[in-house]
């Protein structure tokens, strides 16, 4: 039987960017009436947030504007599903395959509602078979793109010859509030952007190739009793997010029960991984890994340069990285491991091997 394996990746951008002085003009005039001290805040986070830019599905000044999440989410659904064909076309392109020989089409996003959801739409447009079975994703958070791989590897590890894909789609930008000038809004603001990613994974024996990664195991790891450290709040004006300061150190007071006990059960350490394939919750928290794997010879660049080029795509950023990752061309036998952490509040891990 042959393991679940990562056939190819895509990543698609929305077509509005800016660059980060020009956002603080828009900052600059957002905060208009806001004590010095709270524009100083604000100034702050984003200078120091590690993002050089953004991408939206909508120019800036229609980000920094009061809107109603009806006009918001509408927009969401308008562009996601030309964003979604086109990245899915360039990754079929790459497998070298078709629509039509996929088995099961597990979409994944948080930043939307879309009832039927986006892979409803995909079917039509790309012509996927009758019966592909389709699984959106839509409370994993930041999670989602590492768990969705983790929910193919199940499917595709107790049924062999099949493929999977792997879709997360975001927009925070579309999130935003005018009128809460909270830490947590000036905090989203300042690290999130919008992208898509997706990923092809497959059992089937006309698939094998060299230089792929495969999917060796999976887990979650679940922090009891912090259901607010992360999410969102359902508001008359949108999703209003919840981000715990707490974080950074709660993961990291947890972190010796996450990794350690899971590399344990194929025999490897921390310093046996040669590629991190980390999810950039912001720099806070790569920060606080990155000072806990250091010490073992290990880094987090592709994390940063993800960070530092799109910025944080809620469940898409992973799947940014992986890509990232898999452009370096990791040797044949490296290891890599893949984290996430999302709503719940929990953590999500995949150990993966380039064979």
């Amino acid at each position: 039987m042959m393991d679940p394996h990562i056939l190819a990746t895509s990543i698609t951008l929305p077509p509005y960017s800016e660059p980060l002085p020009v956002i603080m003009e828009y900052v600059e005039s957002w905060m208009q009436g806001r004590s010095e001290r709270d524009l100083q805040k604000a100034r702050r986070i984003f200078r120091n947030a590690g993002v050089d830019a953004r991408y939206s599905i909508m120019p800036a000044h229609e980000v920094f504007q009061r809107e109603s999440f009806a006009k918001r989410n509408n927009r969401f659904m308008e562009k996601m599903i030309p964003l979604a064909a086109a990245n899915l076309e360039a990754l079929f392109n790459h497998a070298q395959l078709k629509a039509n020989q996929v088995d099961y089409l597990i979409t994944t996003s948080c930043t939307g509602l879309m009832i039927p959801s986006l892979d409803a739409y995909l079917v039509n447009a790309l012509g996927f078979k009758g019966d592909v079975i389709r699984m959106p994703i839509t409370e994993m958070g930041c999670a989602g793109g590492t768990s969705g791989l983790m929910y193919a590897r199940e499917l595709l590890a107790h049924q062999p010859g099949k493929r999977a894909l792997v879709l997360a789609f975001e927009s925070p930008t579309s999130t935003f509030q005018y009128d809460d000038f909270s830490f947590t809004n000036i905090v989203s603001a300042a690290i999130f952007g919008d992208g898509l990613a997706s990923a092809l994974i497959s059992t089937h024996p006309d698939d094998q190739q060299p230089g792929v990664p495969t999917l060796v195991d999976s887990a979650m790891y679940h922090f009891f009793n912090e259901t607010r450290m992360m999410g969102f709040d359902l508001k008359e004006s949108g999703l209003h997010i919840v981000l715990d300061p707490e974080v950074p150190t709660t993961i990291e007071k947890h972190f010796p029960h996450i990794l350690p006990p899971f590399l344990a059960k194929h025999g490897l350490s921390i310093e046996e991984i040669d590629h991190f394939v980390f999810h950039p919750g912001g720099k806070k928290i790569i920060q606080m890994v990155e000072a806990l794997i250091e010490p073992f010879g290990k880094d987090m660049r592709f994390t940063r340069e993800v960070l530092k080029t799109y910025g944080n795509m809620s469940s898409a950023t992973v799947l940014f990285v992986l890509h990232v990752c898999q452009q370096s061309q990791p040797a044949t036998g490296d290891t890599g491991l893949m984290l996430s952490f999302g709503p719940g509040f929990s953590a999500q891990n995949i150990l993966l091997r380039w064979t």
